[in-house]
């Protein structure tokens, strides 16, 4: 199933910006960990100290999500397009480096319902940061 969900079409203007530090909208089709609502909520990302030395190797975690490319990286943040294998949509990925945790992000550009590729999208990248040994143990 979450092969066949997503969003649209790429959309440049949408696929340029920078949403990582916005709460999502009301559509079921986003999580983030600054949104405190349950339905877009996503639990913190705290980097060790390993973990905060590691950017690069995070990068390339991220990388390895289904259908991910990357869009845009600086020193603190990446902006990754993941587009699903059969229909070809396309979902923006976004991280950021902020206060010793990541800041995530996952939304689709277009449409209603994910159908939960987003929230398992981010589940997968944490548990790749966790077999790294990149993430503090709760």
């Amino acid at each position: 199933m979450a092969i066949l969900t997503g969003c649209g079409s790429p959309d440049s203007a949408h696929s340029n910006a920078v949403r990582v530090n916005q709460v999502c909208g009301e559509k079921p089709n986003c999580v983030s960990t600054l949104d405190n609502r349950e339905e877009h909520a996503l639990a913190p990302f705290e980097l060790n100290e390993t973990g905060l030395e590691q950017w690069a190797d995070i990068e390339q975690l991220a990388l390895t999500l289904p259908g991910a490319s990357l869009a845009k990286r600086t020193e603190e943040y990446l902006h990754i397009e993941c587009t699903s294998t059969v229909f070809r949509f396309v979902d923006d990925f976004e991280v950021q480096r902020q206060s010793g945790q990541l800041t995530v992000r996952s939304e689709s550009r277009t449409g209603y319902s994910d159908f939960g590729v987003n929230r398992e999208r981010a589940e997968q990248f944490r548990a790749l940061l966790n077999e790294a040994g990149y993430l503090k143990k709760n």
